[in-house]
């Protein structure tokens, strides 16, 4: 099991005397016994995405909210702060195996902001970023049946609460796949879309389980 620091960087950034944008970036340090080497190219990672996000908010995304204030101020409407917060979270974290999604929560001043997520699973014994195929080494038809599945689920759901998914989902969730949009629980897989991709805003993030023992799965991909 690897320990976890949290790293943060945030500030709010102003034009004149308006504070223009907030922002609160978090990502992980990680500490381990599996692999110092393989730690330190991961925490890597997270440092420069990190850092990259920093520069996005500090450059273009402070350049449009001044442009933003300026305008709104010059034509008297209320201006609302821009706003960018990333958060991860640890959804396993078990011998040499970690597991995580980050939200990235954009607030341009309108009626709500959007959240894009990513994820990523790690062997700190090796370095490598387990992939989605690495869960189902025996079965080369895998995302067939992902794909099959997650159209059960969906009609099960429209049973219960109707419009919550868009009329074409099937297409949608074909079409919106991605393969890297997992992460690993203790007991199963989540595999999610994005905002929009196959359901309206109200629907949230679409999130969809999969338990080991439902699976094809190799007990032995998530030591």
């Amino acid at each position: 099991m690897q320990t976890i620091t949290n790293k943060t960087l945030t500030d709010t950034l102003y034009y004149q005397d308006i504070p223009v944008l907030t922002y609160t970036i978090h990502y992980p340090y990680f500490t381990t016994t599996c692999g110092p080497t393989t730690a330190w190219r991961i925490n890597n990672f997270y440092k420069y995405q990190a850092k990259q996000n920093e520069i996005y908010t500090r450059s273009a995304l402070y350049k449009e909210a001044v442009e933003q204030a300026k305008y709104q101020k010059e034509n008297d409407y209320p201006f609302n702060s821009y706003e960018f917060l990333s958060i991860y979270q640890i959804t396993y974290n078990n011998d040499c195996v970690v597991s995580l999604y980050t939200d990235q929560y954009t607030y341009l001043g309108g009626a709500h902001g959007n959240t894009e997520r990513t994820s990523e699973t790690w062997d700190f014994q090796t370095g490598k970023r387990l992939s989605l195929a690495d869960y189902f080494p025996n079965d080369p038809q895998f995302m067939e049946s992902i794909l099959a599945d997650i159209n059960r689920q969906i009609t099960e759901r429209l049973q219960k609460d109707p419009s919550t998914y868009f009329d074409d989902y099937p297409s949608l969730v074909q079409g919106n796949f991605n393969i890297e949009g997992f992460y690993v629980k203790p007991d199963g897989i989540v595999i999610y879309y994005q905002q929009y991709d196959i359901a309206p805003y109200s629907t949230g993030m679409p999130e969809f389980f999969f338990p080991f023992q439902d699976c094809t799965l190799n007990s032995n991909s998530n030591r």
